[in-house]
């Protein structure tokens, strides 16, 4: 996956396109943030760059892999033999022995590329013993080799290893990235990718993870529940809009589980209705697509007031993950909308 097809950090991006045409990459750099934003993605575009047949330019990108050529390809199926993804086993742990292992081969000159590219997917998950094993490689690279940690964790690595390691951060995609990736590159309709979007907090990975059914239905409820709350103060109608709201069959946890789904979607419409109550930029609008009701609820739900509601959705779900009763909460909820 050439840099150009990634969705979003396009600084990032850049940086890295004209650090790898001057051929000035440090011997190992960490690449943090969120889970599910395409850490890992950059990681092999890193690999596609520096080992290309064909490298080329495009708009702001100094070099770039051309993604068709045996090299770029090989890469991108995990073949290639000079670039190397370590990754957690089974047990969610990156072993020691995976580690040696690497740095033994990181050691000879690569086969074929310009440079070898070991890519350590979740770095994290690597014991003290495992990264300690990593130190001494670190401080000495190979001269041939480049080490890219990806991590959505980096507080977890030593010291010693962070110290090693420039950083490039990663941060959240908005909900137009998140929904343009998953209309590119997995096939969703661009309602359900809104949808999916507007739930992920700015994480591909997140979104892909939820059920796009429920969430279409739980915006449904919310935006019902924030318009029957606009238009109505009379506490007895509010209990029975929470009754609505916690409203489903199944377990204790499937019950606090719908509940929460709710609760995210109502989050995000009021969020949307504070960014539009405030005249702030509407690019930053999560569900662009319910804009024009979104205008009419920001008629009742002020700044003040959204940002209130705002933040005691915040302390349900809070409330929910202490175990609180899900008809409790609702309850409590509507009463302070």
């Amino acid at each position: 996956m050439p840099f150009r097809t990634i969705v979003g950090h396009s600084r990032l991006l850049s940086l890295l396109s004209r650090v790898i045409a001057r051929d000035s990459m440090p011997p190992a750099v960490l690449l943090a943030g969120p889970p599910g934003v395409g850490k890992r993605l950059t990681a092999v575009a890193i690999a596609q760059a520096i080992n290309c047949l064909q490298p080329q330019s495009a708009e702001g990108l100094e070099r770039d892999a051309c993604g068709e050529c045996a090299s770029c390809r090989r890469i991108a199926r995990g073949i290639h033999p000079d670039v190397i993804i370590v990754e957690p086993g089974d047990m969610g742990t990156i072993k020691i022995e995976q580690l040696r292992d690497v740095i033994d081969r990181s050691q000879y000159r690569p086969f074929e590329g310009r440079r070898r590219v070991v890519i350590i997917d979740e770095a994290d998950a690597a014991g003290d013993d495992a990264q300690s094993a990593l130190l001494k490689t670190l401080e000495e690279p190979p001269s041939a080799s480049v080490f890219i940690l990806v991590s959505s964790m980096p507080d977890a690595l030593l010291p010693t290893v962070l110290s090693r390691c420039p950083r490039l951060r990663f941060g959240p995609l908005t909900p137009n990235e998140v929904a343009r990736a998953l209309v590119q590159e997995h096939g969703y309709a661009e309602q359900q990718a809104r949808i999916a979007a507007a739930e992920s907090d700015g994480s591909i990975g997140r979104a892909l993870a939820s059920q796009s059914e429920d969430l279409s239905e739980a915006r449904d409820a919310a935006q019902r529940i924030l318009e029957e709350t606009a238009r109505n103060n009379d506490p007895v109608k509010r209990i029975n809009l929470a009754r609505e709201l916690a409203e489903g069959k199944g377990s204790p946890a499937e019950e606090r589980n719908r509940l929460a789904v709710r609760l995210r979607s109502l989050g995000s419409l009021l969020r949307d209705v504070g960014i539009i109550a405030t005249r702030a930029d509407r690019a930053m609008i999560a569900n662009s697509d319910l804009e024009t009701p979104l205008e009419k609820l920001a008629s009742s739900f002020d700044a003040q007031r959204s940002m209130h509601a705002y933040a005691a959705v915040d302390r349900a779900l809070a409330a929910l993950d202490r175990n609180a009763s899900p008809k409790v909460v609702a309850d409590w909820l509507l009463l302070e909308l």
